[in-house]
């Protein structure tokens, strides 16, 4: 099936970082960047910026997502320079879809969790007795989970408050789309739009990026950027299954559960 430059850029900048063959390698980074923001999302005084072992300690494990597997990240998250929004207002946005954390992080560290396979109800059937529709359909229930990358970055000072208000920023001033690059790989989204937050955190913001002029029709990607004191969790969502079939999926809110809990 042929697909869109938006859908390739999905593919390029989230699902080379989510693998649509839900495999893991692994994925830390030190990250560059600014951003803006005051008022009630400054950090609280009694926040502290965690080291690299200590993020490590904090970010979603082996058990600790029900219905979910966590491990390293497929390939790493990739290098920032590598990933660029044709205009530079909207990096933050295209940042957070391949789990880059915003701003200018004091360390940072990445883990996925992806959705378990519910259990069969039939035998699966022999590729040679399927039609094509039926090919792909069994292909898009396969596929049919969400595959969620966690990126923990701490900052100092006032660093994490400028960096979810630079993402804000991005949200609203790219709401028409914007093009983007990764590693040499070109597409666009036609529209980013902002979401209902889950509510967890200090401050938060989701948002959702689609290229609505490909020839599979609109497919969604999801994010949400939540911090807490001077740490952010950056989360992204993506669920091939459920762009196949146009069926609603949004970040995973059990992956943004199980972290914020380990962040109180």
């Amino acid at each position: 099936m042929k697909r869109s430059s938006g859908v390739r850029l999905c593919a390029t900048a989230a699902v080379s970082v989510l693998s649509l063959a839900l495999v893991t390698g692994c994925g830390d980074e030190k990250s560059t960047g600014s951003g803006n923001a005051s008022g009630k999302d400054a950090a609280k005084p009694a926040a502290k910026t965690l080291s690299a072992a200590e993020l490590q300690k904090l970010i979603i494990a082996k058990g600790d997502v029900p219905g979910h597997e966590v491990g390293p990240v497929e390939g790493g998250v990739p290098d920032r320079s590598k990933v660029k929004a044709g205009d530079a207002k909207c990096e933050p946005v295209l940042q957070a879809f391949t789990g880059i954390a915003p701003g200018t992080p004091a360390a940072n560290t990445s883990r996925m969790a992806t959705q378990e396979n519910k259990a069969p109800t039939a035998a699966p059937s022999s590729p040679e007795d399927l039609t094509e529709g039926a090919l792909k359909d069994e292909f898009s229930k396969a596929m049919d989970l969400d595959v969620t990358v966690v990126t923990l970055a701490s900052y100092d000072g006032d660093g994490a408050e400028r960096a979810l208000a630079s993402v804000k920023d991005a949200v609203k001033a790219c709401a028409g789309g914007f093009a983007g690059e990764q590693d040499g790989e070109k597409g666009k989204f036609t529209k980013v739009a902002e979401e209902k937050s889950s509510g967890a955190g200090d401050a938060s913001v989701a948002f959702t990026a689609t290229d609505e002029e490909g020839e599979d029709g609109a497919l969604p990607l999801h994010s949400e950027v939540v911090r807490h004191g001077r740490t952010l969790a950056v989360y992204t969502t993506v669920n091939i299954g459920a762009m196949m079939t146009k069926k609603p999926y949004t970040v995973s809110a059990a992956v943004v559960k199980a972290q914020a809990a380990k962040l109180k």
